[in-house]
């Protein structure tokens, strides 16, 4: 009967050619909708509208945002009503949704699992932790204007060889740095919520988080953020890091605290660093726009065709698992373990 099958939810646009079809593919399992409203205000009135009823899943992603504000409070309500019961969110990060009122209203999430996105950003990363330790970043803009190497000349940048990177927050993308940056002599070390078995760490040693702070020449942030996270390193730990020691970011501005950050580059605490991510995006401290010795990145971990599109097929998948077998594949962490409701 027309009609009878459930819906899904397209929350923003599916942008590569593959990914496009499969989603297709998805309307013999069920009506393939997507909201008229622009704006979050609007958005939560069509949810409550009746509009979405008889909604199974919705896939989203980062930029929809603009569209439905954050996913939570109210907003979840209104989808739990609808009858959703799955969000498949196209990212690693997915700090745009609130889990806890998620689990709440039986609502099951998933992110974009490694190894879709993990090589593209552990790359990005890559780029960032050799510019900001070669201190390419004052000749590349000296160049630009004409001075060559600078006037004077920037100050003699650091070898990766034999320096000990931190990576905080071990999971796949994190994983996939530690090879990488293993490959040019850097001893890596890692805090994570649990050690990892051995077999995953890839001789990578596990440590405290304050010896993380304290031994490494570079800590590279790959956390997601969380209320347990938001904030984590700011001007204590900033403190405790080796003096002239670089910083990464390709996780979530939030983590970091920005100011803070500014602060410890102004006094050289903190040498350089690599940022691909702000705490305000896309406004970013003027401290940091303002100091040549800093590499700026606008949130392009993932900004390849192919991984691109391996992330949209990879959401795509979680979105027909759901309609298939009432499971996601690639469930949030502090969903797992969760009951089907």
């Amino acid at each position: 009967m027309p009609g009878s099958k459930p819906k899904v939810l397209l929350l923003g646009e599916i942008a590569h050619a593959p990914a496009q079809s499969a989603y297709n593919s998805l309307a013999s399992l069920a009506d393939l909708i997507a909201p008229k409203s622009t704006k979050p205000a609007d958005f939560l009135d069509e949810c409550r509208s009746g509009a979405f009823d008889g909604t199974k899943a919705v896939y989203r992603t980062f930029q929809s945002v603009s569209i439905t504000g954050r996913i939570e409070g109210e907003v979840v309500k209104a989808l739990a009503e609808a009858g959703v019961r799955f969000i498949a969110h196209n990212g690693a990060g997915y700090d745009q949704i609130d889990i806890p009122t998620c689990t709440t209203h039986k609502i099951h999430v998933s992110n974009t699992a490694p190894p879709a996105l993990s090589a593209a950003t552990a790359d990005t990363a890559l780029f960032l932790l050799l510019g900001a330790l070669r201190n390419f970043n004052p000749s590349l803009l000296s160049l630009r204007s004409g001075s060559w190497r600078g006037a004077p000349p920037a100050a003699l940048g650091h070898d990766p060889a034999h320096k000990t990177l931190g990576i905080l927050g071990m999971g796949g993308i994190g994983r996939n740095l530690a090879a990488k940056a293993a490959a040019l002599g850097m001893s890596v070390i890692y805090h994570n919520r649990r050690k990892l078995p051995p077999t995953d760490e890839g001789g990578a040693k596990y440590v405290s988080f304050e010896e993380l702070l304290g031994d490494s020449d570079v800590v590279s942030l790959n956390l997601p953020l969380n209320e347990k996270t938001r904030g984590m390193i700011g001007k204590a730990e900033f403190e405790k890091m080796k003096k002239g020691a670089v910083v990464v970011n390709t996780a979530r501005g939030g983590v970091m605290d920005e100011a803070a950050l500014v602060e410890a580059l102004d006094t050289a605490q903190i040498s350089s660093c690599g940022l691909d991510v702000y705490e305000n995006e896309p406004q970013i401290h003027p401290g940091l726009i303002d100091n040549p010795k800093v590499m700026l990145l606008p949130h392009m971990g993932t900004w390849t065709e192919e991984t691109q599109t391996e992330m949209e097929l990879w959401n795509i998948a979680n979105v027909r698992s759901a309609l298939e077998t009432g499971k996601l594949k690639s469930p949030v962490a502090e969903q797992e373990g969760m009951c089907d409701g």
